[in-house]
């Protein structure tokens, strides 16, 4: 057998997909299909307000399926709120789930999969350094995704993410098996959602993109076995393929659907986007700014934006992954000049961009950051200088993601980014 010291193998998965205006409503048929028939539906408060996951529940009934609801999750996972939600499901026996939310609800409903066909202590199965990495012992139920904003693309990676409180951070649990079974896409279920949401959330869609395009080459790793090779392989070209697809879509209709919510061409358009960029970064993986934004979420102190929950300080995850980007790709440029300008033409194809190259992906980021209203750099949501010693430390525990970094990146790095993050024009 030939020995490789490089990668030459990667792998790539997706969720099965069903898209498009009143998908949701086949979603009893789709489970039952699964072999699902009593299913907790999982959600948030202000999802459930919305009337959304009683629509899901209904379909659900209709199609035969013995049906509860959930609608407890915390926006922006805990892991205080995801040990509760599973205490809450382990009440009772399920055969399969359905998240209805955006990637906080879908996150949970992972952890709530694992944790109730396979209960453990949560950090036997949180990523290193914080937990001990442990995969899931077997498959897992059915969970069916649907999701109710365009931005984490949750739906299709095999990933869910929470603050640790104690530690002030944000990690999670990463294994293919927590991957949805399904994801039903319905771009009618994102009309309604505000200026601010679909912003960050947008945002996140792009990061997702951008990250996964410019991340390390899978084959630059070292060679794995198969039974260790891990889910977030590198930029791959399936990936690429359907991130460049993704950066089209922002280009043509993030703006449109910040300024007008019910432009439903804008929505379906930004719907595809957000599950074209989860195809590409669930399987390439994410590197430096949703490294970065970790910390910045995790020690938030006073910040409460905009059309989100106000009992407490909040960084949606979607600016604190987006308010690092032009400084790190600024940073990741000489790995791939290429990659990096082919970006910045796919996101602003129509904009002036500047003459140095190095400076075009940072420009067509922050121009697109103003038009849509969002915070000018890390000081709007409260960080000064002074605080980028301890943002630096919390993003150093990223390892996961810092790995897929297609340059390695060192403290003196980080702070730099962040420096420059303070305002990004």
């Amino acid at each position: 057998m030939t020995e490789y010291v490089h990668e030459t193998v990667f792998t790539w998965g997706a969720t099965p997909l069903k898209f498009g205006a009143g998908a949701v409503d086949e979603i009893g048929w789709d489970l039952a299909q699964q072999g699902a028939r009593r299913v907790l539906i999982v959600t948030d408060p202000g999802v459930a307000a919305s009337g959304v996951p009683q629509r899901v529940a209904d379909a659900a009934t209709a199609g035969g399926l013995n049906v509860e609801i959930y609608d407890e999750v915390h926006v922006e996972p805990t892991d205080a709120s995801v040990t509760a939600a599973v205490k809450a499901a382990s009440r009772s026996e399920w055969d399969g789930f359905i998240a209805v939310g955006g990637g906080s609800t879908i996150d949970t409903a992972k952890a709530i999969n694992l944790m109730t066909t396979y209960p453990a202590d949560l950090l036997d199965y949180v990523n290193k350094p914080i937990g001990q990495a442990l995969p899931p012992p077997g498959p897992l139920k059915p969970l069916v995704a649907v999701p109710t904003t365009a931005g984490t693309g949750s739906e299709t990676t095999p990933v869910c993410v929470m603050d640790f409180l104690d530690l002030k951070v944000k990690s999670g649990i990463s294994h293919p098996r927590l991957r949805p079974t399904m994801a039903v896409v319905d771009p009618l279920l994102t009309l309604s959602m505000p200026p601010e949401v679909t912003a960050a959330s947008g945002m996140d869609v792009t990061c997702h993109a951008l990250e996964s395009y410019t991340a390390r080459p899978f084959h630059s790793f070292r060679r794995h076995r198969p039974e260790t090779r891990v889910a977030y392989c590198g930029s791959n070209p399936i990936s690429d393929a359907w991130t460049e697809q993704a950066l089209g879509l922002l280009a043509r209709s993030f703006r449109r659907a910040v300024l007008n919510g019910g432009d439903l061409e804008a929505r379906t358009d930004m719907m595809l986007a957000a599950t074209y960029a989860g195809m590409g970064f669930g399987n390439a993986g994410v590197h430096i700014p949703h490294a970065c934004a970790y910390p910045i979420a995790g020690r938030v102190r006073d910040y409460r934006p905009k059309n989100y929950p106000q009992d407490e300080a909040l960084v949606p995850h979607g600016q604190s992954v987006a308010l690092t980007a032009p400084a790190a790709f600024r940073f990741t440029f000489p790995t791939d000049p290429a990659k990096h300008q082919r970006a910045a033409e796919l996101l602003d194809a129509d904009g002036d961009r500047p003459a140095d190259p190095r400076e075009q992906l940072p420009a067509a980021l922050s121009s697109l950051m103003r038009d849509i209203g969002f915070p000018n750099g890390i000081g709007a949501v409260g960080y000064g200088h002074d605080d980028i010693p301890d943002l630096v430390q919390g993003t150093l525990q990223q390892q996961r993601l810092l790995a897929v970094a297609p340059r390695d990146v060192q403290d003196e790095d980080l702070a730099a980014i962040l420096h420059e993050s303070i305002e990004n024009w």
